[in-house]
């Protein structure tokens, strides 16, 4: 089995397939931690209707989703910022079943490269700290911690790494 990895439109049905895995997977964890239940199913698909993923289409964002033997597998995402220096990794996800055959670093690495095709000198990210296997593979892919970027609630971890 080998991997591939391509752009596709974040509405496309493995991108929606893959988004409703990626959000039910870290809501539920997050969850399960705070306050030992899973997500309350109203509130996931709430979620998943308010975030689209259009901001990972083109020309400002992108979309990557990779398959094993063919099939979807995981994805990964980037969205530009304003001036185009800097570039947002996000949705970085595997299948529980898919994890450990390289399917990540590869993904990263294609949003990388990616990000540097559109003109980006940088890539940030941010992660929690319950998402140990995250924070784990950005270290292993040459990614620092950094100081605070953005305002997300449940962000605890901010890191960024130069492209060029």
């Amino acid at each position: 089995m080998t991997w591939t990895v391509a752009p596709e439109p974040p509405d496309s049905p493995a991108a929606l397939t893959l988004w409703r895995a990626y959000y039910t997977e870290v809501s539920d964890r997050w969850y399960l931690l705070h306050e030992g239940r899973r997500t309350d199913p109203d509130e996931l698909e709430r979620e998943i209707a308010a975030q689209s993923g259009a901001d990972l289409a083109p020309p400002r964002g992108l979309l990557l989703v990779a398959r094993y033997g063919g099939e979807p597998a995981g994805s990964a995402g980037i969205r530009l910022s304003p001036e185009g220096t800097a570039a947002e990794l996000t949705r970085v996800f595997l299948y529980e079943g898919m994890r450990g055959r390289g399917g990540a670093a590869l993904l990263v690495r294609a949003a990388e490269e990616a990000a540097r095709e559109r003109g980006a000198r940088r890539m940030i990210l941010d992660t929690r700290s319950d998402l140990v296997e995250a924070r784990t593979l950005y270290a292993r892919l040459g990614y620092a911690e950094t100081e605070r970027h953005n305002d997300d609630p449940y962000a605890e971890h901010w890191f960024a790494k130069q492209l060029v």
